[in-house]
Formats: structure tokens, C-alpha cells, sequence
């Protein structure tokens, strides 16, 4: 999914909304009759103008003939039924779902949401809690022997009692029998929003009120309150810990990485030792750098509290050992918190996916009910309450058995839309299977369901409408539309064809052999220092046939590192390799490359020569795609009727060239 959203964002950009120039809408082509607009092609030409790198791709003519052939493959897929597909419409009803998030919000409220949250971020809590569990929706009975055994557990802690011994009494999160109740430290959007707002109005050392979430109840300790540490860059050396639980393997782990520490300490440079030994693949080629983190943000304290030890750029840890191997850190920067300007957009992307969103929620809802006409209709609502009973408790309620008959319209939003009686008893019915309803008397209880269903008809009258109060909602979800019709079609059409054919995949292999060939390789042993006089030693005992274990125990003695081997095959021009004047089987000379000196064993030399299919498919299939694409394009071309209205589009140049 995540190549579809990359594909569909080339096609056309469809997250721009704003264009700077208005068109006049005229028929600027037609495709078997069925007219293109200029204001579409202007609007998409230059979303598209600052992000293409091919100039031709700017040239107007040429970007006509791109947006035609797009167009040819959407009419394509249409043609073959595509969009009728159930896979491509729940995909567009979920992207639209997501689209329509950004127009529910509340500016107001966002913004005071933003200034608490980035108050709270400049510290971080340390705090303990009990946790006493009870469903959101449990019965007023549950809910309160819930509260009064948080209650209890809290009075015990504000008379001075242990709260680690009263975490483990009382509290029912599994991990407390462990850790007393301890969740280290914390800071926003870290724990539920109820449960931050709880540890964050309570003093260092203080008990907090009963908080409740949809856990259930919490009495929280904040047992200290410290600067937030901002966050820091840094690189990292690796080690992996062996994937059984092997004594010798887990040995060797943890001799290499100490000898790596050596070496640093002997004054090696970091980046090349985490290039040279980093087990972390990822991270290696680029001398072990990580994106900054800052508390809580890893799934290792260890790590973590490693890093932010370090206090200047340059400094590097010791060996330390993370449930994923051992590492040496070496810190790049620290970074301070952002000014509130440079952190508001990431702190609203938060708020929106937080439970604080509800409030936001809240919000937008009631000025929707003011922003439209909303009427109940009383003698329609009470005849629908008399048929509702006790039976929505125990989820047994049943509709009436002459729901038809209960075609009063109850609810209206704007005039045009309306619902019945019908639709809110069938709304209550489903509500009694979801939740557990509590509240009584039934009239209570259906008043509560009623505003419920007015507050989701209204948003769902709202949402049902974006495309004419939005226009750039409408115009995005049009290429959406497109896009997502388009990828399917070349799925089918392409790379699903370039994957299983074949026989054409062989010949296209064969007729184009030169594109895919090997560079020469070596199989060989590498040995590297920082002094020559080791190297040599090295290169020594290599003619002596010792193999590594020999040369390392004799070379690095003392608590020093001063020789470190690598085993492989490797392309000659690679990075892990010194420059040789020349490659052959035997042992090299000493040679220089940057700081360090080498000696090399080479074992075997394996030609340039033609990579097998099997050895290049992912490339040759990819190739392959672009050829069929080509081929595919000319014969749309022949296949559909194209008619350019020439005068529109000189008028289109010339408006865009000023």
C-alpha cells in the first residue's frame, strides 16, 4: 500500500489544493466525445511545475501529450469495468475518509490544545500508579466499587503508606507485581490524555485525584518532575546478540565489540569502524547515524539513557548491552526543544490522532448544529420511545414487530434531509448490541441514544456535502479517483503481465544481456590497521598460512585492537575494499587508503560477465514493465479517439508563459 500512495502522488501531486491563476473553463480536449477542461490542466500543470526535474516534462506541448496519454489509461480502466471493483471503492471511501478528517476541526480549540500540550512537553514526569480496571460502559454498580477501591488505595497513600507495596496489593496492571507500579519517566502524548492531565496537575511527590480512562481508575504518584531532555543525533556501533542462546557465539559478540572500543579509544575513526563492523544494516554504510530520538521515543531505556549521557558532539560510550546486542554510542548533537512556532504543525498532526481529538470533535459538532437547520419532531419521537423497554439492557430488545409502520419523519437537517422513526429505532437496536446501556428510566436513556443519532446525522450530512462547500475537497478526490483507477489498470495490464509472462521476460532478458552484468568480485579475507608496521606483521603470518584467529590473538595483545579481518565476497570497487593497482589470487602488498593500512588474501577472482536472470529478475521485470508501457500507451492512442481544441491551447500557452 505504502508503493500505491508513491505512485498515485506521482501521478498528479494530488496534495496541492491552491493554484495562483484563474482559467477560463473551456473544452481544451475530448476522448471519445467526453470533454477536459483548462482550468483542470492549468491547475495540474502547475502543481506538477516546481516538482519535475525533466525540463521536457515542463514544456507545455509535451505535458499535453502526458496528461492525454493519463487521461487515455483512466478512460482504459473505466472501459474494462475497474471501477466497479469492491477493492478500488472501499480504497477510495477510505481515502476520502481520511481527506474529510482535515475539514472536522476546531481552529480555537486546536490551538488552546497546542499551547497545553507544548507546555507539558518542556517537562518530563517520573510517576507510579494503581491501576483499578472497569469497562467504559460498565453498569453504575461496577463502576462504582471500581471507584471505591481507587478511593481506598488512594487514602492509604496520602496517609503515608509504601505506594510500590500498595501498587502491588491493589493494582490490576500485570506489570506492577514487577515493577511497583513504576513507569518511568514520561512526557506528552505519552499515556492516555486523562492520565497525563492527572500526572501533570500533580505536584512532585504528591498523589494525584482518581483519574479515570477507558482503562478504568487510576491513582497516579508523581515521583519526580525534571527538564525535558530534548532530543539528541547519534551513531552507533553494533553487535547483534546471536539468535540462540549460544555461550560462544554470545562471547564473541561481546569480545568484538569491546575490541571495536579498543580501537576507538586508540583514536580510530567512528564512522569507518561502524562501516567496517556495524551489524545494524541499515545504519552501517552511513558510519551507524540515527535519526534523532528523544525520551520514550525507543523501545531500549538503556540505549536511550546512554545517549543522552553523552555531553558533547563527538563523545562515545562505553560497550553497553540492549536486549538487541551490545553497542557504543557516539553523539552528534543534542538538540533543545523547538520554539512553540516551529513545533505547532507536529503538535496538532499528535492532537489529532490523541484522545484530544474528541474535543475537537465535540466542538466542530456544535457549530454544525448551529451552522443548519436541525428539528425533532415530538409527536414522531415519543411515539418511538413508547416502543422501546427495559429489554436494551440485556441487549434483547427487539424491534417492533410493525417497524414499517413507524414512517413519521423524526429528525431534519437543512430542510432535505430527513429521517424516520424507523431509522432511530433501528439506530437504538444497534446501540443496545454495541454498548451496554445503563441509564434509567427508558425515557432518559432514549433521549441520551436520540442526541447521540442527531449529532452523527448532522456530521454525516456534512461530511455527505464537502464536495460543494469545498470545491478543492471535490477537485482532490477527482484525482484521487483517477489515480487509484490508473494504478489498478496497470496492475492488470502491466506488471502483473511483465511478472507471469515468462517466455517475454526471457527473450527481453536475452536482447538486452549487456545491461545486466557483474563487475569483478573477489572472494577474500581484509585486514585492516591504523599503523603499517602491524599490517606487515599481518601480511606475514598471512604467508605462513595462519588464518585470522591466529594473526588477531598474536597482534592484538595488552587490551589493545591494533589488526581487525573481514571475510567476503565483494565487487572490486567497493567500499569495504582498498584500491588495488591490480586483483589477483594471493596476498596483496601493504597498501594505504585513507587512514588505515591493508593487506588483502585474495582467494578467488570472479569475472566481469552476464548476471543469470535469476540473478537480475527484480531489475529485468522492472525494465521490462517500462517497455510494455511504452508499447501499451501507443496502442491506447489508436484505440480511443483524441480530439485537441488548437486555438484553446495556444490561448493556455500563451497565458502561461507570461
Amino acid at each position: 500500500m505504502k508503493f500505491k500512495k508513491v505512485f498515485l502522488g506521482l501521478c498528479l501531486c494530488i496534495s496541492a489544493l491552491t493554484f495562483a491563476q484563474e482559467v477560463k473553463k473551456e473544452v481544451l480536449f475530448t476522448i471519445d466525445g467526453n470533454p477536459y477542461y483548462t482550468d483542470e490542466f492549468v491547475r495540474v500543470y502547475k502543481k506538477n511545475l516546481d516538482l519535475v526535474k525533466d525540463d521536457s516534462q515542463k514544456d507545455l506541448d509535451n505535458y499535453l501529450k502526458l496528461y492525454i496519454g493519463y487521461k487515455l489509461k483512466v478512460n482504459k480502466a473505466n472501459k474494462l469495468g475497474l471501477q466497479n471493483n469492491k477493492k478500488y471503492q472501499g480504497e477510495l471511501k477510505s481515502y476520502r475518509t481520511q481527506l474529510s478528517k482535515n475539514y472536522f476541526t476546531d481552529t480555537k480549540v486546536t490551538d488552546e490544545l497546542v499551547d497545553e500540550a507544548y507546555a507539558r512537553a518542556k517537562k518530563e514526569i517520573k510517576a507510579s500508579h494503581i491501576l483499578i480496571k472497569v469497562d467504559e460502559n460498565a453498569v453504575p454498580a461496577d463502576t462504582l466499587k471500581a471507584y471505591n477501591k481507587a478511593l481506598e488505595a488512594r487514602k492509604r497513600a496520602l496517609a503515608g503508606e509504601d505506594f510500590g507495596k500498595l501498587a502491588k496489593e491493589y493494582s490490576q496492571d500485570p506489570s506492577a507485581k514487577e515493577n511497583n507500579g513504576d513507569l518511568g519517566y514520561f512526557t506528552v502524548f505519552r499515556m492516555v490524555y486523562p492520565f497525563e492531565t492527572a500526572a501533570y496537575n500533580t505536584p512532585k511527590g504528591g498523589i494525584s485525584k482518581i483519574a479515570r480512562t477507558r482503562f478504568g481508575y487510576h491513582v497516579i504518584k508523581v515521583n519526580d518532575i525534571r527538564d525535558n531532555r530534548g532530543s539528541v543525533v547519534v551513531s552507533h556501533i553494533m553487535i547483534m546478540k546471536p539468535k540462540n542462546d549460544n555461550a560462544e557465539e554470545a562471547a564473541k559478540a561481546k569480545s568484538t565489540i569491546q575490541d571495536i572500543y579498543t580501537k576507538l579509544q586508540q583514536g580510530e575513526d567512528f564512522a569507518e569502524l561502524a562501516k567496517q563492523f556495524s551489524q545494524d544494516k541499515a545504519t552501517a554504510a552511513i558510519g551507524g547515524k540515527l535519526n534523532g530520538f528523544s525520551s520514550g521515543e525507543l523501545s531500549s531505556t538503556e540505549f536511550e539513557d546512554n545517549a543522552f549521557s553523552l555531553k558533547k558532539p563527538g563523545d562515545f560510550s562505553q560497550p553497553f548491552e540492549t536486549q538487541f546486542g551490545w553497542h557504543i554510542v557516539k553523539l552528534t548533537e543534542k538538540i533543545e526543544l523547538k520554539p512553540l512556532d516551529e513545533a505547532k504543525t507536529e503538535l496538532e498532526t499528535r492532537i489529532k490522532k490523541d484522545e484530544r481529538s474528541k474535543l475537537i470533535a465535540s466542538t466542530v459538532t456544535e457549530n454544525l448544529k448551529k451552522k443548519y437547520t436541525v428539528s425533532k419532531d415530538a409527536k414522531a419521537y415519543a411515539k418511538a420511545v413508547k416502543a422501546i423497554n427495559d429489554n436494551i439492557y440485556t441487549r434483547v430488545w427487539e424491534l417492533p414487530a410493525n417497524i414499517d409502520t413507524y414512517s413519521e419523519t423524526v429528525l431534519t437537517i437543512n430542510k432535505d434531509k430527513k429521517y424516520t422513526a424507523k431509522d432511530f429505532l433501528t439506530y437504538v437496536n444497534a446501540q443496545q448490541r454495541a454498548e451496554k446501556l445503563y441509564v434509567k428510566p427508558v425515557s432518559q436513556q432514549a433521549s441520551l441514544l436520540f442526541e447521540k443519532f442527531t449529532d452523527e446525522k448532522v456530521n454525516a450530512y456534512y461530511d455527505d456535502n464537502l464536495e460543494k462547500e469545498f470545491p478543492e475537497f471535490g477537485m482532490t478526490m477527482n484525482e484521487y479517483r483517477d489515480g487509484l483507477l490508473l494504478f489498478d489498470l496497470m496492475e492488470k495490464e502491466i506488471w502483473e503481465k511483465a511478472k507471469k509472462d515468462t517466455l517475454g521476460l526471457e527473450t527481453y532478458y536475452k536482447a538486452n544481456i549487456n545491461k545486466y552484468q557483474w563487475k569483478q568480485r573477489v572472494d577474500a579475507e581484509v585486514y585492516s590497521s591504523t599503523k603499517e608496521d602491524i599490517t606487515a606483521k599481518a601480511r606475514k603470518f598471512l604467508k605462513k598460512g595462519k588464518d585470522a584467529n591466529y594473526i588477531k590473538a598474536e597482534l592484538n595483545k595488552d587490551g589493545k585492537v591494533e589488526i581487525l579481518e573481514k571475510v567476503g565476497v565483494f565487487e572490486q570497487e567497493s567500499d569495504a575494499l582498498p584500491k588495488l593497482p591490480e586483483w589477483k589470487i594471493g596476498i596483496s602488498d601493504v597498501v594505504k587508503d585513507g587512514n588505515y593500512f591493508y593487506v588483502v588474501k585474495t582467494n578467488k577472482v570472479l569475472p566481469a560477465g552476464p548476471k543469470t536472470l535469476d540473478e537480475c529478475k527484480g531489475r529485468v521485470i522492472n525494465d521490462y514493465q517500462v517497455q510494455l508501457e511504452s508499447t501499451w500507451t501507443n496502442d491506447l492512442e489508436k484505440e480511443f479517439k483524441v480530439q485537441v481544441n488548437q486555438d484553446v491551447f495556444a490561448g493556455i500557452k500563451k497565458q502561461l508563459n507570461q
